[in-house]
């Protein structure tokens, strides 16, 4: 073997050696963050049980309220479909940072569309409808057009964030727009009868189907054709294009995905308030951005990115009910607590790899 191969190979070795290093010290730090997490919980409620008067115990109380499941759950809807619609996008090789301004547009489209209609799932059909359109044409803008997948998802949020409160002011007055109806739980007897698992038996309709879109975008992606397409497309096109597959067909399809499960995210925060609120950075308020951390911190898995969104939902939720038990905390400080835990998990967890062609243009001549 000349010196020039044994080189190439001795760099392989290498290259392949440092990326084994790096997959079993980021895995190795989520395993013991999360025991870190479990075992400081678990700390927690014991000594909240021994000592039920103290601060330990009135967090211990309000870990174990059923009322605080239940504000996660509903609290993680927006966030977790779109988290979903970022992974389709993304695992094809499309960087998709619009998804503030798809759940935006989802949300006044159904109050609107529920409003003119008065039902609420053609309400809900039509936030996916205008979320699904708004995608379109960012797919239609990046991948046909070439334009850069960052400034073309910024242009998605500002150009939903102007036009919603300026479609309900110019309709109805006011960038908040009337209340409509909204679609009553769903509960399954006895089940909701369950301490603090109860609240996972008596739900709004939207948190059911967010546990059947993250099921079933497990599905694709671990065992269908489309899935694994899905995955070629972002981490190399070429060989999906060498094996016959369209690559700009299936990033088309992605994003358009991407669009239908932001938009059922938008479409259900409104419609299970039953109004869009317009006001300021409007009623979605950084959701579509917390999305990205959510799939990030997730790995590009569902599931994954589902769990995330849930411990996010559930700060919050504990957060918003510690401002109203007055522990000697200031609430400014309890207010911004999911958040420095977001960048504290970022911060220990480690970089997420991704795909490798994510960005990256591709054209079959190539």
């Amino acid at each position: 073997m000349s010196d020039a191969s044994a080189d190439g190979v001795g760099d392989a070795d290498g290259a392949t050696a440092a990326e084994g290093r790096g997959f079993f010290e980021r895995h190795t730090t989520r395993a013991v963050f999360a025991a870190v997490t479990v075992a400081s919980v678990a700390a927690l409620l014991v000594a909240g049980f021994l000592f039920p008067d103290s601060l330990a115990g009135t967090l211990a109380a309000v870990l174990t309220s059923e009322n605080t499941l239940a504000a996660a759950l509903r609290l993680s809807v927006p966030i977790a479909f779109a988290a979903l619609g970022g992974i389709f996008a993304e695992k094809s090789g499309v960087i998709n940072i619009g998804l503030e301004g798809l759940l935006i547009v989802s949300a006044f489209g159904a109050i609107y569309v529920a409003d003119v209609t008065g039902g609420v799932w053609i309400g809900f059909a039509g936030g996916v409808l205008a979320s699904t359109l708004l995608a379109a044409l960012f797919a239609v803008v990046t991948i046909q057009f070439r334009a850069d997948q960052i400034i073309a998802g910024l242009a998605v949020w500002l150009i939903a964030l102007g036009l919603a409160p300026f479609a309900s002011q110019v309709i109805y007055g006011s960038p908040n727009t009337p209340t409509v109806a909204t679609s009553p739980s769903v509960s399954v007897p006895v089940l909701e009868e369950i301490p603090f698992f109860g609240a996972l038996f008596s739900a709004s309709p939207s948190v059911y189907l967010l546990f059947a879109a993250v099921a079933l975008s497990w599905y694709v992606f671990e065992r269908t054709a489309f899935g694994r397409w899905i995955r070629a497309s972002g981490e190399n096109p070429e060989a999906l294009d060498t094996a016959g597959v369209s690559v700009a067909r299936v990033r088309y399809a992605a994003v358009i995905i991407s669009g239908v499960l932001a938009g059922m995210g938008g479409a259900a925060l409104s419609l299970d308030l039953g109004q869009f609120t317009g006001n300021g950075p409007t009623m979605v308020n950084g959701k579509g951005f917390i999305a990205i951390v959510a799939y990030l911190f997730g790995n590009y898995n569902p599931i994954g990115a589902f769990l995330s969104t849930l411990l996010f939902a559930g700060l919050d939720a504990v957060q918003t009910v510690l401002q109203l038990q007055g522990i000697g905390v200031p609430r400014q400080l309890i207010r911004i607590t999911p958040f420095v835990v977001v960048i504290v998990v970022l911060a220990l967890v480690g970089r997420t790899r991704l795909p490798e062609a994510a960005g990256e243009h591709y054209d079959t001549e190539e």
